[in-house]
């Protein structure tokens, strides 16, 4: 089944590995900077600003409304005007966005550039993988491979604010976090200069019939309600551990050392998944390969419930790292397998709507668990729904 179309030269396979690369510097941008480094910001806020948790729930939550936002519009839009003309602007919308909340002073002020943050970033992380999707030219190994490397791209954000962040705030104290944002802008600003050169290196093909896509879309979703929920529990699950492991190492007394070396250990092991993943996402049938993902990341988020020591946070890391980017990247493999390809925009698009209302309600009810019986309610109630989510993926079924 996978045979079709080899390829042998070492320049073709060269340079699909180099696209994927620049086109991974979107998720660097849009979620490891722009959404997860959130969590190292987070303590320092809370102690500059006197927010409860419930109020840094609420900063986050802000950014996947914006999130839901944009997904609906790439949704509406992607069909219309192709994924790179919607690629592009999103990355120039994050980088905005963050040096702006770097300048920013007003809490209602953070909450809406948070929001436009999460704008640019659904239509960065939503057409990009529609992007990567269509590397390898019909070849389904190709292609899983450039989806997986795609999708990692966000542990070269997560590794790049690990080991840049906590230094200001030793330096600068808690007040540092406008210079956080401004370092997260200027990182989002430079990556933008790969990924134009990356999207504008996959080839335009012509769109079919868009009414006949969506309608193909809706029909074909209902057969996939497994994946789809298991996709929404995951992004329920996920978030909660990355908006608070942070602020619960900090609350346990960690250096900001430790601390570094933590989120950069995630961020690394992030960034180097697709190789772990590459041959599940090309052969294995049905939702194994996101139900073996999400129940990898379950297990790195059950480790801080019991101790926030380093060799344990380090563990967590490894797994947590080595496994959550890659559910995004299972479910773009399956929707490719078993859609045709004028379906694929609009099907990633309605997958990450589903992920936006988990991430939307994950830090919000988390934050309220972790306000009533400390940080440790609010990451079991993450773990609990990352356990469900592997469990409604694993019925999923071939469909194709």
């Amino acid at each position: 089944m996978f045979r079709r179309q080899p390829v042998n030269d070492q320049h073709v396979l060269r340079r699909e590995y180099l696209v994927a690369l620049g086109l991974s510097l979107g998720p660097a941008a849009s979620n490891g900077l722009a959404r997860f480094a959130f969590a190292l910001i987070l303590s320092a806020m809370r102690n500059d600003l006197d927010w409860t948790y419930t109020q840094a729930g609420q900063v986050n939550t802000a950014n996947a409304l914006g999130y839901l936002a944009g997904a609906v519009a790439t949704l509406a839009l992607i069909d219309r005007v192709g994924a790179r003309r919607l690629f592009n602007p999103g990355m120039v919308m994050t980088a905005v966005a963050l040096i702006a909340s770097g300048l920013a002073v007003d809490h209602l002020l953070l909450l809406v550039l948070r929001a436009v943050a999460g704008i640019g970033g659904a239509l960065v992380f939503i057409s990009g993988g529609v992007l990567a999707a269509g590397i390898g030219d019909g070849d389904p190994r190709r292609a899983a491979q450039a989806i997986a490397v795609y999708f990692s791209g966000g542990g070269l954000g997560i590794a790049l604010a690990g080991g840049a962040l906590p230094w200001l705030f030793t330096i600068y104290g808690d007040g540092g976090w406008h210079a956080a944002w401004l370092v997260l802008g200027l990182l989002s600003a430079a990556c933008c200069l790969g990924t134009w050169a990356a999207a504008r290196a996959v080839p335009v093909r012509p769109r079919s019939d868009a009414p006949a896509a969506s309608s193909s879309v809706w029909r074909s979703l209902a057969r996939f309600r497994w994946l789809a929920a298991g996709y929404l529990l995951f992004a329920f699950g996920y978030i909660g551990y990355m908006t608070f492991v942070m602020a619960w190492m900090a609350e346990a007394g960690a250096p900001a050392t430790r601390m570094a070396l933590v989120w950069v250990v995630l961020g690394v092991f992030t960034a180097c998944s697709h190789r772990f993943w590459r041959r599940p996402l090309a052969e294995w049938s049905g939702g194994r390969p996101m139900a073996a993902t999400i129940l990898v990341v379950a297990i790195g988020a059950v480790l801080p419930l019991l101790g926030a020591s380093l060799p344990l946070m380090l563990v967590s890391a490894v797994l947590f790292g080595g496994a959550f980017f890659i559910t995004p990247a299972a479910a773009t493999a399956f929707l490719r397998k078993s859609l045709p390809r004028e379906a694929w925009g609009r099907a990633v698009a309605v997958f990450t709507l589903l992920f936006a209302a988990g991430q939307t309600a994950g830090p919000v009810v988390a934050g309220w668990f972790a306000d009533l019986g400390g940080l440790q309610a609010g990451l079991a109630v993450s773990a609990v729904a990352l356990l469900l989510g592997a469990g409604f993926a694993l019925m999923q079924q071939e469909t194709s």
